[in-house]
């Protein structure tokens, strides 16, 4: 488990958009760690972890693109069932609220990574310690 930094990115809801902000990562040689899209009518709502966020920070800068930074925690756990409802119930027991969650799986039997934004980050490192999502 390691704290990271999300990008959140607002993208006009119109094709290419994400294709571009894609391109422009892979240009830098920014690797997408996780991904989520959200749409609306007009904008979506991009989520990314990437590898060197502190040069994505400088990308989205030079676009100009509207973005805003939050603090996550970046999980490495087995793609099982049942592990995302053992960390909600872990964070549960300790009256945490789980704000937004993704990750990715595959059809095999290694490891997922999962994104996790919680009301209180610090609380949610030390209920999730131990165990399997400690990484």
């Amino acid at each position: 488990m390691e704290r990271t930094k999300q990008l959140s990115v607002s993208l006009e809801n119109k094709p290419g958009r994400l294709a571009h902000l894609c391109r422009c990562l892979a240009d830098r040689k920014i690797n997408i760690i996780a991904l989520s899209v959200s749409e609306a009518s007009e904008q979506s709502l991009v989520r990314l972890v990437v590898d060197k966020p502190e040069e994505a920070v400088r990308m989205l800068k030079e676009r100009p693109l509207t973005f805003s930074q939050t603090d996550v925690l970046l999980l490495e756990v087995p793609n099982r069932m049942g592990i995302v409802a053992e960390i909600a119930e872990k964070l549960s027991e300790k009256k945490m609220n789980i704000n937004f969650v993704y990750g990715s799986t595959g059809r095999g039997r290694g490891k997922t990574f999962l994104v996790l934004g919680a009301s209180n980050l610090r609380g949610a490192e030390g209920a999730l310690a131990t165990g399997q999502y400690s990484g």
